[in-house]
């Protein structure tokens, strides 16, 4: 299997690409647990990785992210596949294109290869934001577009209209919770819509990092789900098996969790990373394979459902 998947006819991805929420988010750490010169680095590294997207939103920093990323970039920002995201309270047809602008400028480029609705929003006319991401395509501004946190039902008037130039949905995707393979999935497939995997290791769970005696504190993933029982309870079983297969394979558990993702036809993944060692470490997931038999035992002891609402 390529180290690339084609988005569009005329785009194609790494099979890992480079998460941005964390950059200017102090909640991730940024100002504490790592520095923009720290953020700068893993661009850096994830380029030299063979590494060529790097995915963000006007939320994240309140825009910071997308200031990082230029700075990184340069000259070369022309040269490395973006994918950014207009709010989902920024769905309305004035709020989308004036959104559009302020990631140009604040990325420092004429077009923005994959604009993303980061969330739905029930109170604003599907035929709204149509309009304008119909005028952003038209225009040359956006290439392609995508949409996030999208349910099935919602995402097909979408493709009726955009056809072909719609390509993906961002979603929770990984070991820990594969909650999207009910619906959201199959609808992908069905369809040709890429799946981009957003947290791929758990929010850090998956990485080995963590026992039940430490895990985090943080404000994002303090009260999460997927830290509390019974869930972290199962997802600590399926990271005994990642830990085993590191072994067999001399890699990271975090590597043989990426790659049961992205090991699957229309799937890529972006986890974040903090600093260039990390970046690294998450391209190199592209780098090997796993064996069917090792990728179906990875299926089956992770094969649980989420419980969201917990004691």
């Amino acid at each position: 299997m390529g180290r690339m998947w084609a988005l569009g006819p005329d785009l194609e991805v790494s099979r890992i690409g480079l998460g941005a929420w964390q950059f200017g988010t102090e909640r991730w750490g940024y100002g504490s647990d790592f520095t923009r010169e720290d953020a700068i680095a893993a661009i850096h590294a994830s380029l030299e990785a063979g590494v060529n997207w790097i995915d963000t939103a006007e939320v994240y920093g309140d825009g910071e992210s997308e200031r990082i990323i230029a700075e990184a970039l340069g000259d070369r920002i022309r040269d490395v596949v973006i994918a950014t995201k207009v709010a989902g309270s920024h769905l309305r047809y004035g709020d989308v294109l004036k959104a559009a602008e302020g990631s140009l400028r604040r990325l420092r480029r004429d077009w923005i290869d994959l604009y993303q609705l980061h969330w739905p929003n029930s109170y604003v006319p599907l035929e709204e934001t149509l309009k304008a991401l119909e005028e952003l395509l038209a225009s040359g501004k956006i290439r392609y577009v995508g949409v996030s946190n999208f349910p099935p039902e919602l995402t097909e008037p979408l493709r009726q209209a955009l056809g072909g130039r719609l390509v993906s949905n961002q979603v929770r995707y990984s070991l820990a919770d594969r909650s999207i393979e009910k619906h959201i999935l199959p609808y992908a497939r069905r369809h040709g819509i890429a799946i981009i995997a957003y947290s791929p290791l758990g929010q850090g769970l998956l990485t080995g990092k963590y026992t039940r005696d430490s895990l985090p504190e943080d404000p994002i993933r303090g009260d999460h789900p997927l830290f509390r029982s019974p869930n972290v309870d199962r997802i600590f079983e399926v990271v005994a098996v990642l830990q085993e297969l590191a072994r067999k394979y001399e890699r990271t558990p975090a590597q043989i969790a990426l790659r049961w993702l992205i090991q699957q036809d229309g799937v890529v993944a972006i986890p974040g990373a903090k600093n260039a060692e990390q970046a690294r470490d998450n391209a190199a997931a592209m780098d090997f394979s796993l064996t069917p038999e090792d990728w179906a035992r990875l299926s089956e002891v992770s094969r649980f459902e989420i419980t969201y609402f917990t004691e």
